[in-house]
């Protein structure tokens, strides 16, 4: 059987609204993912993109 490959989904504005606020809040960036339903690697991705840091959090 052929692995089905994964499709890139496209960023909302409710999501990166969602996204800026757990970030300004000093969210975890797993919890964070995991609300979103991205995979961590995204989310930082994103956040790095636009901006916001979302280093050293324990």
């Amino acid at each position: 059987m052929a692995k089905r490959k994964k499709k890139r989904r496209a960023w909302t504005s409710s999501e990166l609204r969602d996204l800026k606020t757990m970030a300004r809040k000093k969210t975890k960036a797993s919890q964070i993912a995991k609300k979103l339903r991205r995979t961590e690697g995204a989310t930082r991705q994103k956040a790095f993109s636009i901006g916001l840091s979302l280093d050293s959090r324990s």
